[in-house]
């Protein structure tokens, strides 16, 4: 198994699963991915489906909340068979099969997804600081980019400790829900009676596309199959059989606790606005706003909003772990995980802030349905790809899926996929019809083709078996051939008259072959040598001079030819620009020996230099 490009490297095998002692320790090691996972079920961007469901049509649609639920099961234990016998992630096995062209825009639609996951998370948060502090919008969201810093704490404390973060926050949003249905007081026969499926209108059907069109994220396709990487097993068969089995209950598990918040807001909608005859009640403001005099308690609304908080604040911690996935996945390109989240973070604060200063709070609605529509588009390209790699019987060998599960998940694909591009449609028709240009008619014509024609290569490729061997290390090959050592002609040497210069100096004799010429370079750094440059003639100008006629004169005397340059401003380029001149092979500096605060007193030159310079430099210290 190839593992020298791992799923989130820092945490890769952090969690030992051969645990001595008792089997419910040993089952307990494998729990915790798949709470990470059931956070995005729960997230802000499924609440206004759930209310409208709830308020419009009772407890009726409970059994399309409990099938959308299966239909997760089923895909997200797909992703975990992926990760756990596969040994690469989502996004490595698509760079591994698809064209590169074709998987830079797999790449960009993922982006797409994470960013859209967080502007519904960052709007959640920011509606729940209002709806319990008065918190004006605006100001919410740009709070929400504290939780960057969060994260970051969060992945140094190790990953078990992230998840137990997690688990804590989703017990306290299941809290808050038991006690909102106990305030509620929903009839039991009623809401086991909506488990009998029935859609009593056209409206029930387009509310059952929406809670079935926003249960599977994209991005929770990715993660997953990166975090089951994380616990360390055997890669014998019955191992990776107990991970197998471990990881669907852990998965089973987290997603029917996402099943019962989903269901709890729609049971809260049914029980509290349905029953009184407030049928359209599907933005969270109100919601908030009629929960107090309905319930008639002042603590209805208030563990509302702070639920939401909670779903915003523990959705956002896997947004930037899935960000980081598909960026090395795709690109091989590794950044900080700071700048990562900042990057994450700052894509969804910068739409949402402009949204609501330019159009206002009223516009914060519609966001989060954009929001939806945007992961729409991109869930048939994380699936389709996803049922192919866990059917592949030359890569996963006995783990391939049966033929059974095989025509399961082809179905659950299609139907995600179809109330998706459905859902994206009907959006994209109403967007023309509202401002009714021909330039944007045409641009979203196009990109619906392009897309159209993007999902059946994802469908198709891997079929027709046009895949090609793609170099999967986040390194160039290792070169197992013996390497020459290089031969330098020209060796510039920045000489600073300092304790470092014996050292360049012996190193650069050392390197030297007969016929080597050497390049000597000062930067004279007197005020009056930088006031007026070759015109000074001051004591430290003739002490340099003596300095440098020694050091010419010490190569000369070994034979080599030997030529010198003084410079009186700006050290970096000077020292870039002879060497440039001179064409050398190779530049060898002194180091200080200071860095930080020292640094921006005495200046710092070796660190600038090497970036201005195409040739190597040595630094002797």
């Amino acid at each position: 198994m190839n593992n020298q490009h791992k799923s989130l490297e820092e945490v890769h095998q952090s969690v030992e699963t051969d645990i001595k002692g008792s089997r419910f320790k040993k089952i307990l090691s494998f729990f915790g991915p798949a709470y990470l996972i059931s956070v995005g079920y729960m997230d802000p961007g499924n609440w206004a489906t759930d209310l409208a469901g709830g308020s419009q049509f009772g407890y009726t649609l409970i059994w399309v909340l409990l099938m959308s639920n299966m239909m997760a099961l089923v895909l997200q234990s797909l992703t975990a068979r992926l990760g756990i016998v596969w040994g690469k992630d989502l996004a490595q096995c698509n760079r591994e099969t698809y064209p590169k062209k074709m998987n830079f825009i797999l790449y960009i639609l993922a982006e797409i997804a994470i960013a859209a996951c967080d502007l519904a998370e960052v709007l959640g948060m920011a509606i729940g600081l209002n709806l319990l502090f008065g918190l004006d919008l605006l100001w919410g969201v740009a709070i929400s980019f504290l939780d960057t810093f969060l994260l970051l704490y969060l992945q140094r404390l190790g990953m078990r400790k992230m998840e137990m973060f997690i688990i804590g926050l989703i017990f306290m949003i299941g809290m808050c829900f038991l006690v909102e249905m106990i305030l509620a007081q929903p009839d039991m026969a009623s809401i086991a009676s909506g488990f009998i499926p029935s859609i009593p209108n056209t409206a029930a059907l387009y509310i059952s596309i929406g809670i079935i069109g926003a249960t599977v994220m994209p991005h929770n396709l990715y993660l997953h199959s990166a975090l089951v990487q994380t616990r360390k097993i055997n890669r014998d068969e019955s191992s990776i059989r107990k991970a197998l089995k471990y990881n669907f209950w852990d998965t089973a598990i987290a997603l029917n606790l996402a099943f019962f918040v989903n269901a709890a807001i729609l049971i809260l909608a049914a029980s509290v606005f349905h029953k009184n005859g407030m049928n359209n009640v599907a933005e969270l403001q109100d919601a908030h706003k009629l929960l107090a005099p309905t319930l008639g308690s002042e603590w209805a609304p208030r563990l509302f909003a702070v639920a939401l908080i909670l779903a915003g604040q523990s959705s956002t911690v896997t947004g930037t772990l899935a960000g980081q996935i598909v960026m090395e996945g795709y690109l091989r390109l590794r950044i900080s995980p700071a700048l990562r989240r900042m990057l994450t973070r700052l894509l969804a604060i910068v739409p949402a802030i402009l949204v609501i200063y330019i159009a206002g709070d009223d516009e914060v609605g519609p966001m989060l349905v954009f929001s939806q529509v945007l992961l729409s588009m991109q869930l048939a390209f994380a699936v389709i790809p996803l049922i192919h790699f866990v059917s592949d019987r030359k890569r996963m060998g006995v783990f391939a899926i049966s033929t059974g599960l095989k025509i399961i998940a082809w179905t659950i694909a299609v139907i995600i996929s179809f109330l998706n591009f459905q859902l994206v449609y009907e959006e994209i028709t109403n967007w023309i019809k509202v401002f009714n240009n021909p330039w944007l008619t045409a641009l979203l014509i196009i990109g619906g083709v392009g897309l159209f024609v993007l999902l059946l290569l994802t469908v198709l490729y891997p079929i027709i078996k046009l895949k090609k061997k793609v170099n999967m290390e986040v390194h160039p090959p290792f070169q197992d051939s013996v390497l020459e050592t290089p031969a330098f002609n020209r060796i510039a040497l920045a000489l600073d008259y300092s304790s470092s210069d014996p050292l360049v100096v012996s190193y650069a004799l050392k390197l030297a072959k007969p016929g080597t010429q050497f390049i000597l370079i000062h930067v004279a750094e007197s005020a009056s040598s930088r006031m007026m440059e070759e015109d000074t003639d001051d004591y430290e100008k003739r002490h340099d001079e003596a300095r440098m006629s020694r050091y010419i004169q010490l190569f000369k005397d070994q034979g080599f030819e030997t030529s010198f340059e003084v410079g009186h401003k700006n050290r970096v380029k000077f020292i870039a620009k002879v060497c440039n001149y001179y064409q050398a092979d190779l530049l060898i500096v002194g180091s200080h020996g200071h860095r930080g605060l020292k640094d921006f007193i005495y200046g710092e030159t070796v660190n600038r230099l090497r970036h201005r310079v195409d040739i190597p430099v040595f630094i002797a210290q």
